[in-house]
């Protein structure tokens, strides 16, 4: 069967907005108001994607192949083994996890985003030893940690949870002070 042009559907429809951009001589054609339908058709979506662009750079709402290019932004390398709702909430977050670099709280804030769960930090500050041997300036500074300088992260995990330990190390080289070590300690609690 055959539908003539008079019988489509589309022709009771309105006329393109993109008439209003045209002379008045062209505003009142029918047919080309219907002509100018397949351009409205491909305008639309793309004044849509502007109208909207900001929505484009929120990493909560953003879709998802756009979310590697917002982490790029603020120079973080999405791993996409990472469940979406922690990248997405790892961009959110990059500036204040800047902010935090290298500290205690920073350093938890990037674990538990990683893994869900504030980890425990804990920092080894030994006693200084005062004895007759105790020279100050040659063997003793003082607020000297003496062998400090070390501190310990333990991440409790449930014995089903995939926390991968390479991923944990990586989080943790990038965000300490350079001139700490550390010990990594996962503990899995079975129920």
């Amino acid at each position: 069967m055959v539908i003539s042009v008079r019988e489509h559907k589309n022709l009771n429809e309105e006329p393109s907005r993109l008439l209003d951009y045209l002379p008045p001589v062209f505003r009142e054609d029918k047919m080309m108001g219907r002509f100018l339908m397949i351009f409205d058709s491909i305008i639309t979506p793309i004044e849509n994607t502007v109208d909207n662009m900001a929505l484009y750079f929120d990493p909560r709402i953003t879709p998802e192949p756009l979310l590697a290019w917002l982490a790029s932004w603020v120079d973080i390398a999405m791993d996409p083994r990472w469940p979406l709702e922690r990248r997405r909430e790892l961009v959110s977050n990059a500036a204040e996890l800047y902010r935090w670099r290298g500290t205690r709280r920073g350093l938890s804030e990037y674990l538990r985003i990683y893994t869900g769960k504030k980890p425990q930090i804990i920092e080894y500050i030994p006693g200084m030893i005062l004895d007759e041997k105790t020279e100050l300036g040659v063997n003793t500074v003082l607020g000297s940690s003496g062998t400090g300088h070390h501190f310990t992260v333990v991440i409790s995990a449930e014995e089903n949870e995939n926390i991968d330990r390479r991923v944990v190390k990586q989080i943790i080289e990038s965000q300490k002070p350079a001139h700490t070590d550390y010990t990594l300690q996962i503990e899995t609690a079975s129920r």
